[in-house]
């Protein structure tokens, strides 16, 4: 069952989507600079100890703990949303297309198009009592940033609505954390060795975020015209056989 729906047309072209979302949320200029700091928290050490390579196996379960804890959360998102849009099967059309709507707005907030709107609203209250409350600091994460990566949240958010099912919204969004978790995982044990890339990345900026919010106008473009529907049948023509089972 888990199977065929993972394998279905809509979930086939949105899973990737979501996995890109996540990235780009990690590197965006208000998670990636914090990211360091945020290792030092979940895991108890300081930063001189984490660039030298100490105690790995902790910095490695520290920050699989903060990747659960907002995970958590993200794929309750993810639930409510799908499960909303089965609730609301009648009307998804209309409110897949407002939502459309907004994944542009929000794209061209991304990309620094809507004066007004680039504020980084967060929380910055955090806690140094290591890997016991890594959990917890990973739901304080999901909540305090979400006003901050809202924009690729959001649309991810939206196409777990047009799932209309609560168990495809939840595997949606936790592809989301896998794009987000993985690389803030690989910078907690590999972070020694990529302190050029980290320097590249911030130097990009700019271009990362216009990139990011282009994809948001773009998935938001294919909403509103109804083209995401047709190409989730079309990529369904591509799974010979299939038969939804939610």
């Amino acid at each position: 069952m888990i199977t065929d729906t993972v394998i279905s047309g809509s979930l086939l072209l949105a899973l990737p989507l979501a996995v890109v979302a996540g990235l780009i949320s990690f590197l965006s200029p208000c998670v990636l600079p914090l990211a360091p700091g945020y290792l030092s928290y979940v895991t108890g050490l300081t930063g001189a100890e984490i660039a030298e390579g100490a105690k790995k196996s902790r910095v490695l379960l520290g920050s699989v703990l903060f990747v659960l804890g907002f995970s958590v959360l993200f794929v309750s998102y993810g639930v409510a949303f799908g499960g909303l849009g089965q609730a609301l099967l009648k009307w998804q059309d209309v409110i897949t297309r407002v939502l459309g709507v907004l994944v542009i707005v929000m794209g061209l907030v991304f990309m620094g198009l809507v004066p007004g709107m680039q504020r980084e609203w967060r929380s910055h209250r955090v806690t140094t009592f290591g890997l016991w409350s890594a959990p917890f600091l990973g739901v304080l994460f999901g909540l305090g940033w979400t006003p901050c990566i809202g924009p690729t949240l959001a649309a991810v958010q939206t196409l777990a609505f047009t799932e209309a099912s609560a168990i495809r919204g939840a595997i949606l969004s936790l592809a989301y954390c896998v794009g987000l978790g993985v690389p803030f995982i690989l910078l907690g044990v590999l972070f020694a060795r990529v302190g050029g890339a980290l320097s590249w990345v911030k130097r990009h900026y700019a271009v990362i975020m216009r990139v990011g919010g282009a994809l948001l106008v773009v998935i938001g473009i294919l909403l509103v015209t109804g083209v995401w529907n047709d190409l989730t049948i079309w990529m369904r023509t591509l799974v010979p056989g299939f038969e939804t089972v939610l």
